[in-house]
């Protein structure tokens, strides 16, 4: 029921985190098609599920929901994969993709969200704010002292 197996991200532009080749990530595996989770469950790595799952998720890596995965959960991850089915509302701190076979209901709360051809998002989506440092003030000009300015 559980497995580790390692698994590739796909290459292409996506694929590559600044011109490296992509590194491999482990993936915790759960699968059982008529397997059924409730709870609240803390992964630290990532993780792929290939069963149904209830409750609550907080995973440090990536969250892959599979073909045969059905997650009705509020989930907090980083990065997120959904082939299977989602519900529920996700905080995720890097990138969100809806596959070609994901179905997508509830919130989510990302950086980044891709959905590919055929793949069903019905919610809400919340880009997740820029800090502080990068944002900062922007001066503000009165259009007058501006002309002043360049014909100086």
């Amino acid at each position: 029921m559980f497995s580790r197996s390692q698994a590739q991200k796909p290459s292409g532009a996506q694929g590559q985190d600044n011109g490296n080749p992509p590194r491999p990530t482990t993936l915790l595996t759960i699968v059982g098609d008529d397997a059924k989770l409730h709870g609240k469950f803390d992964i630290n790595d990532s993780i792929q599920i290939e069963c149904e799952i209830g409750g609550e998720l907080n995973v440090g890596g990536k969250l892959v929901i599979g073909e045969k995965g059905v997650v009705r959960a509020n989930v907090q991850t980083v990065d997120a994969t959904i082939q299977g089915q989602y519900e529920g509302n996700m905080v995720a701190t890097g990138n969100v993709e809806i596959t070609a076979t994901g179905r997508v209901s509830g919130n989510i709360e990302t950086d980044s969200l891709v959905i590919s051809k055929g793949g069903f998002f019905n919610g809400n989506v919340i880009k997740i704010k820029e800090p502080e440092v990068q944002r900062g003030q922007r001066p503000v000009y009165l259009m007058e002292e501006k002309r002043l300015g360049q014909q100086k």
